[in-house]
Protein backbone atom coordinates (compact mmCIF):
# COMPACT_ATOMS: atom_id res chain seq x y z
CA UNK A 1 0.00 0.00 0.00
CA UNK A 2 3.21 2.28 1.21
CA UNK A 3 4.67 1.65 -2.65
CA UNK A 4 1.30 2.37 -4.10
CA UNK A 5 0.83 5.86 -2.19
CA UNK A 6 4.64 6.52 -2.64
CA UNK A 7 4.00 6.20 -6.99
CA UNK A 8 1.07 8.18 -6.82
CA UNK A 9 2.39 10.84 -5.19
CA UNK A 10 5.76 10.88 -7.05
CA UNK A 11 3.90 10.87 -9.94
CA UNK A 12 1.61 13.67 -9.61
CA UNK A 13 4.65 15.69 -8.25
CA UNK A 14 6.31 14.78 -11.70
CA UNK A 15 3.61 15.51 -13.58
CA UNK A 16 2.88 18.83 -11.72
CA UNK A 17 6.94 19.79 -12.50
CA UNK A 18 6.87 18.77 -16.01
CA UNK A 19 3.43 21.07 -16.80
CA UNK A 20 5.41 23.70 -14.99
CA UNK A 21 8.40 24.35 -17.62
CA UNK A 22 6.39 23.67 -20.51
CA UNK A 23 5.86 27.21 -21.32
CA UNK A 24 9.39 27.66 -21.53
CA UNK A 25 10.76 28.47 -24.78
CA UNK A 26 10.08 30.29 -27.79
CA UNK A 27 6.96 31.63 -28.72
CA UNK A 28 5.29 32.58 -32.19
CA UNK A 29 2.35 35.27 -32.00
CA UNK A 30 -1.03 34.76 -33.51
CA UNK A 31 -0.03 37.42 -35.44
CA UNK A 32 3.63 35.64 -36.84
CA UNK A 33 4.98 39.05 -36.49
CA UNK A 34 6.81 38.81 -33.22
CA UNK A 35 8.56 36.03 -31.46
CA UNK A 36 8.63 35.82 -27.11
CA UNK A 37 11.23 33.97 -25.12
CA UNK A 38 9.59 32.42 -22.30
CA UNK A 39 12.08 32.00 -19.12
CA UNK A 40 11.89 31.48 -15.60
CA UNK A 41 13.79 33.62 -12.78
CA UNK A 42 13.75 32.40 -9.34
CA UNK A 43 9.83 30.92 -8.81
CA UNK A 44 8.40 33.56 -11.66
CA UNK A 45 8.15 33.56 -15.57
CA UNK A 46 9.09 36.61 -17.85
CA UNK A 47 9.20 36.82 -21.51
CA UNK A 48 11.20 38.61 -23.85
CA UNK A 49 10.95 39.25 -27.70
CA UNK A 50 13.04 38.11 -29.45
CA UNK A 51 12.08 38.34 -32.98
CA UNK A 52 10.09 41.11 -34.91
CA UNK A 53 8.97 40.08 -38.59
CA UNK A 54 11.09 42.03 -40.99
CA UNK A 55 7.80 43.74 -41.96
CA UNK A 56 8.09 45.77 -38.47
CA UNK A 57 11.65 46.73 -39.04
CA UNK A 58 11.70 51.13 -40.50
CA UNK A 59 14.60 51.89 -42.10
CA UNK A 60 16.59 49.31 -41.64
CA UNK A 61 15.70 48.78 -37.85
CA UNK A 62 13.62 47.34 -35.62
CA UNK A 63 10.72 49.31 -34.65
CA UNK A 64 10.77 51.58 -31.35
CA UNK A 65 8.75 51.62 -28.59
CA UNK A 66 6.93 54.87 -30.00
CA UNK A 67 3.71 54.07 -27.63
CA UNK A 68 5.16 53.57 -24.22
CA UNK A 69 3.23 56.00 -21.65
CA UNK A 70 6.64 57.03 -20.09
CA UNK A 71 8.84 59.23 -22.97
CA UNK A 72 12.48 58.50 -22.09
CA UNK A 73 11.43 54.57 -23.40
CA UNK A 74 10.33 55.58 -27.23
CA UNK A 75 13.34 55.70 -28.45
CA UNK A 76 14.57 52.26 -27.51
CA UNK A 77 13.72 48.96 -29.52
CA UNK A 78 10.76 46.39 -29.37
CA UNK A 79 13.16 44.10 -29.93
CA UNK A 80 14.50 42.63 -26.47
CA UNK A 81 11.51 44.20 -24.77
CA UNK A 82 10.34 42.35 -21.64
CA UNK A 83 6.86 41.93 -21.90
CA UNK A 84 6.04 39.05 -19.97
CA UNK A 85 6.35 39.30 -16.22
CA UNK A 86 5.80 38.29 -12.59
CA UNK A 87 3.91 35.36 -13.79
CA UNK A 88 3.47 32.31 -11.00
CA UNK A 89 2.40 28.86 -12.12
CA UNK A 90 -0.99 27.79 -10.10
CA UNK A 91 -0.66 23.66 -10.00
CA UNK A 92 -4.39 24.29 -9.09
CA UNK A 93 -5.66 26.13 -12.14
CA UNK A 94 -3.07 24.34 -14.45
CA UNK A 95 -1.96 28.32 -15.37
CA UNK A 96 0.83 30.71 -14.95
CA UNK A 97 -1.16 33.77 -13.21
CA UNK A 98 -0.89 37.43 -11.40
CA UNK A 99 1.26 38.16 -14.31
CA UNK A 100 1.52 41.26 -16.87
CA UNK A 101 2.18 41.50 -20.56
CA UNK A 102 3.15 44.67 -22.31
CA UNK A 103 1.41 45.82 -25.89
CA UNK A 104 4.15 47.73 -27.53
CA UNK A 105 1.30 48.42 -30.60
CA UNK A 106 -0.46 50.19 -28.05
CA UNK A 107 1.95 50.99 -24.86
CA UNK A 108 -0.30 49.47 -22.59
CA UNK A 109 0.30 47.00 -19.76
CA UNK A 110 -2.35 44.17 -19.33
CA UNK A 111 -3.45 41.73 -16.39
CA UNK A 112 -3.20 38.28 -17.70
CA UNK A 113 -2.74 35.04 -17.21
CA UNK A 114 -2.00 32.15 -19.68
CA UNK A 115 -2.64 28.16 -19.92
CA UNK A 116 -2.55 25.22 -22.28
CA UNK A 117 -6.14 23.31 -23.18
CA UNK A 118 -6.30 19.20 -23.51
CA UNK A 119 -2.13 18.71 -23.21
CA UNK A 120 -1.30 20.55 -26.42
CA UNK A 121 2.19 22.26 -25.58
CA UNK A 122 2.65 23.53 -28.48
CA UNK A 123 -0.14 26.50 -28.51
CA UNK A 124 -0.30 28.71 -25.58
CA UNK A 125 -3.72 30.68 -24.67
CA UNK A 126 -2.47 33.82 -23.70
CA UNK A 127 -5.55 36.27 -22.06
CA UNK A 128 -4.61 40.21 -21.39
CA UNK A 129 -7.36 42.19 -19.64
CA UNK A 130 -7.69 45.39 -17.38
CA UNK A 131 -9.53 44.81 -14.20
CA UNK A 132 -11.39 42.13 -14.39
CA UNK A 133 -10.50 39.13 -16.94
CA UNK A 134 -14.38 39.13 -18.20
CA UNK A 135 -13.24 42.33 -20.10
CA UNK A 136 -9.90 41.18 -22.50
CA UNK A 137 -8.64 39.62 -25.18
CA UNK A 138 -7.04 36.04 -25.90
CA UNK A 139 -4.56 34.83 -28.67
CA UNK A 140 -3.03 31.84 -29.09
CA UNK A 141 0.99 31.50 -29.55
CA UNK A 142 2.37 28.91 -31.08
CA UNK A 143 5.85 26.96 -29.93
CA UNK A 144 8.47 27.92 -32.32
CA UNK A 145 12.33 28.33 -32.50
CA UNK A 146 14.90 31.29 -32.92
CA UNK A 147 14.78 30.52 -36.67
Amino acid sequence: MRTILCIVFFSFIINTYGQTDKVLGVWLSEEKTGKVEIYKKADKYFGKVVWISPSKYVNGEPKKDVENPDVKLRTRSVLGIENLKNFVYDADDKEWDNGTIYDPQNGTTYDCYMWFEDNNFNTLFIRGYVGFSLIGRTTEWTKSSLQ
